[in-house]
């Protein structure tokens, strides 16, 4: 039987970041990024886990939508629209790419 003490006990806010994998900030930040039926347009690469990626592009995409990024010297990689907002996408990659490649993007101290 709960006593008002447990009753009413504090409990640590939840945890808003759901990623799978650490972020890390990339050093060569030029991709190029296409929406089924549209031309590849520039995008800035932010940061980037072997799971997904953080872009800016004008590309008005939203939740849901399929995306194909290409990265400096890759293929281009299958991804999903997670969030959108003000000009920045958070995609999610069809299947996770290389740790080498997120290392050969990555800033060296990471």
């Amino acid at each position: 039987m709960a006593s008002r003490v447990t009753q009413y006990r504090s409990v640590a806010p939840a945890s808003v970041e759901q990623r799978g994998a650490v972020r890390h900030p990339v050093s060569v930040s030029r991709g190029s990024v296409r929406r089924h039926g549209t031309e590849p347009t520039d995008a800035l690469l932010h940061d980037i886990s072997i799971f997904g990626c953080r872009i800016q592009a004008d590309l008005g995409a939203e939740r849901g939508e399929r995306l194909w990024l290409r990265f400096p010297g890759g293929m281009p990689v299958g991804a999903t629209v997670v969030w959108a907002d003000q000009g920045f996408t958070g995609c999610r990659f069809d299947a996770p790419i290389d740790r080498a490649a997120v290392r050969a993007l990555a800033l060296p101290a990471y």
